[in-house]
């Protein structure tokens, strides 16, 4: 049996579960993901999209497209960023994780992704992959 793991955005008016565990976290350092998150990087995790279930606010969901072929998905009230979806690959969802009910025990850094254009303020203090545009 799957590992249900649940979240939600800030005010609590999206909340989802998701089939566990989580692919190694990704860590995006582009200017856009920078701005999104309003920090130095994204923390994202690629899920399938039928393994998210979204138990309520769907209706409070809103997009934005910073890029013609990626949306990027939070609520409407509280502007929590929830996923971004690229138009190509419908399947798969690149979900905050920092959206993650808990502390997130259990879950690891996989890679850096986009570090050439990574926040100046922010070392990289870690041994995980680092790739200068996109990962793997």
């Amino acid at each position: 049996m799957a590992q249900l793991l649940t979240g939600g955005c800030l005010c609590g008016g999206v909340r989802y579960e998701v089939a566990g565990p989580l692919a190694p976290i990704q860590l995006c350092h582009c200017g856009q993901c920078r701005k999104a998150q309003g920090g130095p990087f994204g923390a994202n995790a690629p899920v399938a999209t039928a393994d998210v279930r979204w138990l309520q606010g769907e209706d409070l969901m809103r997009e934005y497209r910073a890029s013609q072929a990626k949306r990027r998905v939070f609520c409407g009230t509280c502007g929590g960023p929830l996923f971004s979806q690229r138009d190509e690959a419908p399947e798969t969802l690149r979900l905050r994780v920092g959206t993650l009910d808990g502390d997130g025990a259990g879950l690891e850094i996989g890679f850096h992704i986009q570090t050439a254009s990574k926040a100046a303020w922010w070392p990289i203090e870690n041994d995980r992959p680092a790739y200068p545009n996109a990962g793997p």
